[in-house]
């Protein structure tokens, strides 16, 4: 799986404004894994790559810790 990168978007709810969109890239980016990360405020979602997989429960931690809500990973 060399060079593979592996696409996850996440749905989350209580994000207001721009502050709440850059806690929660700051959190994605947090984590090890991920390669990049960008938080649309407007549809509610964060769109990461992945340097490689890993799981959902570690993304949702990151998220939730800081006080939004995960309702979905694809």
């Amino acid at each position: 799986m060399f060079g593979n990168k592996v696409n996850k978007t996440i749905y989350i709810e209580g994000m207001t404004c721009g502050h709440c969109a850059k806690r929660v890239e700051d959190a994605l980016k947090g984590i090890k894994e991920v390669k990049s990360a960008k938080v649309l405020l407007e549809d509610k979602k964060a769109e990461i790559v992945l340097k490689e997989d890993i799981s959902s429960d570690v993304i949702k931690s990151a998220v939730e810790d800081i006080g939004f809500e995960v309702t979905n990973i694809e």
